[in-house]
């Protein structure tokens, strides 16, 4: 029986959500699939979305274009006019990641339990809907960049700002609100009192003078102008590139 319901479900266009509830509603009927919808962690799944089906999927909240697979809110633009709720789309969404249609690219266990109940919860959430996500979400997903000095000059250069507040030669940067990192950068991660509050190796204090600014404060430089929101704006990878460049060119 099941078997039977599951080509039916396949079988059907991703056209309209109202075309599937009758199959839906029989699955849950035999009770061999429950629709159900525990607490999901919206951030993660769109992390998840992001990392292993934006590449298949397109889908506007998450910035993601790929074309191998449906465009969500496409495929969603008719349920929504019609009314149907974000967690009906969720069901069908969470059926299909853990039912793919194995004529179809499609990779079955793409992932699985909780995680694809997140999943499924973000798309049913956002497919279809104008606008952009916000709060923790839109900081959910952001930049993966090669950990790579080149990447970490274009991160202090561009998106990081840093050069507006300092003196860097290898990146042609004049600020001085902050330190002259050509002159104080090694010099102030060697600090005895640095190293207690920063760590001890250079890459260590650069990481903690991103992250945590006022763990210690050079002499003569006041707290509150250093921000100190960098791990929020950004990514692990963007601070990791960060950290190599200018580790590279100030020793």
């Amino acid at each position: 029986m099941l078997r039977d319901v599951q080509r039916a479900l396949r079988s059907l266009p991703h056209r309209s959500l109202l075309a599937t509830l009758p199959v839906v509603l029989l699955v849950v009927s035999v009770g061999s699939y429950a629709v159900n919808h525990p607490v999901a962690n919206l951030t993660h799944g769109k992390q998840l979305f992001a990392s292993k089906c934006g590449s298949c999927h397109t889908l506007s909240h998450a910035q993601t274009t790929g074309t191998t697979g449906p465009n969500l809110d496409v495929a969603f633009h008719q349920d929504r006019a019609d009314g149907i709720k974000s967690t009906s789309i969720q069901g069908l969404v969470d059926y299909w990641i853990r039912y793919p249609n194995p004529q179809s690219v499609m990779p079955a266990g793409l992932v699985t339990g909780q995680d694809a109940q997140d999943v499924a919860a973000y798309v049913g959430t956002v497919a279809s809907l104008p606008g952009q996500d916000t709060g923790a979400l839109a900081r959910a997903v952001q930049a993966v960049v090669p950990i790579t000095a080149a990447s970490g000059k274009s991160v202090f250069t561009g998106v990081g700002g840093c050069g507006g507040c300092h003196i860097l030669t290898d990146a042609g940067t004049t600020g001085t609100t902050g330190p002259n990192l050509n002159k104080q950068l090694a010099s102030d991660c060697a600090n005895v009192q640095s190293k207690q509050a920063r760590g001890a190796t250079l890459q260590k204090c650069i990481y903690t003078a991103i992250v945590k600014p006022y763990a210690y404060l050079p002499s003569g430089y006041p707290a509150g102008v250093m921000p100190n929101t960098f791990a929020q704006t950004l990514s692990p990878s963007q601070i990791q590139a960060l950290v190599a460049y200018l580790s590279s060119v100030t020793r």
